[in-house]
């Protein structure tokens, strides 16, 4: 039975068989030592002039190889001892050695920082890049914090579900990426920006509190902080107010963190209006921490955001997004077309060490009030029903007050792991200019896929 290197510490005078990837090789003469690495950590082997054969066959190794190894764990001799790995007092007398796999010699060092090597070659290899610890341990973060977070919310009776992944355009202000459809022709599926349409109208199914760690495509211009997918905590819940949600989502991301072993710099977390935060900190996303210590977290509150904005045309567009409610008081104005521009939302972002990681709101659960805001942004009728009749229609039919959130997962990881961009807590990034240089995507389709989909290409022409 396979043991795990973390496992030999407490089995000394045990015999073991072990996995894993030699990570260093050293060959001291008569002995020969290799750090054998798995994904819990290192373990010291010894091959000793005992067995001569098995000493052969351990000249061999190099860097890469997987190997399989029986031996005798044994504390190391006194001043021997590695206090920077958590098997440091231990080793493990090899008695026997299988190769399992050999290994080119790798284009970079795995066992490194990584940090000083091209983005490129990285990511073109990084089934290799993965295999250092700092990345690795940003991983397993990620799977930390999310399995606190399932937990917290199922103790909070929220109930987990997928929304579709192939769906149509929605209004969350970037481009989407569309599917063309094979089976029907000239027409496509958008894949989405946020599950926010879905999960609205399970509220209106009456589930009540939903959550979803859901995937977002948004086909925008990327930087370190923002990536065209990522991965957003979602939730949604019902009968609420703009405070229940948020004490909902301070308590989860408290306890999840606290339990990760980081400090949070004030409970409860400070709120501030737009204009407070602007006035005080000069944006609506910054770092109320006066000492920038990497493991205490300064999570606050923005909120009373407009409903609209001015766009670069002088038109009015969405603050945020055209399903947050206004504040009650605003209804009647924004039904009246009166003083637009001045309207208060429900809208509220948590914001981390000078990041946003979050934007909820208060929703719209009235036909009425949903088809003015659409009317205020430019929109025909027949537009609006045609897009989002579905919508209009669900509303129709009792909708309840509700209210959620969504959490970017990967920029919180980012700020956790004190990395600068969101490509190191990420198992498969695009690069900074959105290719993937190990899939070699975005790729073109073959004569025979465009075709089955009805699809001609023309290629720009040179100027």
């Amino acid at each position: 039975m396979r043991t795990v290197t973390k496992d030999t510490l407490n089995k000394v005078g045990e015999t073991v068989m072990l996995m894993g990837w030699v990570d260093v090789r050293r060959d001291h003469g008569k002995l020969i030592f290799i750090d054998l690495r798995d994904r819990w950590g290192i373990a010291q082997v010894v091959f000793s002039p005992k067995n001569n054969e098995l000493l052969k066959i351990a000249d061999k190794l190099r860097s890469e190889w997987v190997i399989k190894i029986d031996g005798v764990v044994k504390e190391r001799p006194e001043g021997m001892q590695n206090a920077d790995i958590l098997t440091g007092k231990t080793e493990i007398e090899a008695t026997r050695l299988e190769i399992l796999a050999e290994a080119k010699t790798p284009p970079f060092d795995v066992s490194g920082d990584g940090r000083e090597i091209d983005e490129e070659l990285r990511l073109k290899y990084r089934y290799l890049d993965l295999r250092r610890s700092r990345l690795q341990k940003n991983i397993f973060l990620r799977d930390k914090f999310l399995n606190l977070t399932r937990e917290y919310l199922r103790k909070e009776d929220f109930i987990e579900i997928e929304t579709p992944m192939l769906t149509k355009s929605t209004p969350e202000g970037s481009r989407d990426f569309v599917v063309p459809s094979r089976i029907y022709s000239g027409k496509f599926y958008a894949l989405p920006q946020s599950p926010q349409q879905y999960k609205q109208l399970l509220m209106a199914a009456g589930f009540e509190r939903y959550f979803q760690i859901a995937r977002a495509m948004r086909d925008e211009d990327t930087r370190a902080d923002r990536a065209l997918e990522h991965t957003q905590i979602d939730l949604e819940m019902s009968f609420v107010e703009q405070n229940d949600v948020m004490n909902l989502v301070e308590g989860l991301v408290t306890s999840v963190v606290e339990k990760l072993g980081y400090g949070v710099y004030q409970k409860p977390f400070p709120i501030f209006s737009c204009q407070e935060a602007i006035k005080k900190f000069g944006a609506d996303k910054f770092d109320i921490r006066e000492k920038k210590e990497p493991n205490v977290l300064g999570f606050a509150w923005v909120k009373d955001f407009p409903v609209f904005e001015k766009d670069e045309n002088g038109n009015l567009t969405y603050s945020h997004n055209p399903f947050t409610a206004p504040k009650p008081e605003e209804v009647e104005k924004l039904m009246d077309g009166r003083n637009l521009e001045k309207l208060v939302s429900l809208q509220y972002d948590l914001v981390l060490n000078g990041y946003e990681v979050g934007g909820g709101g208060i929703r719209i659960n009235k036909a009425e009030v949903l088809e003015k805001i659409f009317e205020v942004l430019g929109h025909s009728k027949e537009k609006i029903h045609r897009e989002f009749g579905h919508m209009l229609e669900a509303f129709k039919y009792g909708a309840p007050p509700h209210g959620g959130i969504a959490l970017g997962l990967d920029r919180l990881i980012m700020i956790l792991t004190g990395e600068t961009a969101i490509r190191e807590v990420v198992a498969f990034p695009l690069t900074g200019d959105g290719r993937d240089p190990m899939m070699n995507s975005p790729s073109e389709l073959s004569a025979g896929q465009l075709k089955e989909l009805h699809i001609k290409v023309e290629k720009q022409k040179e100027k």
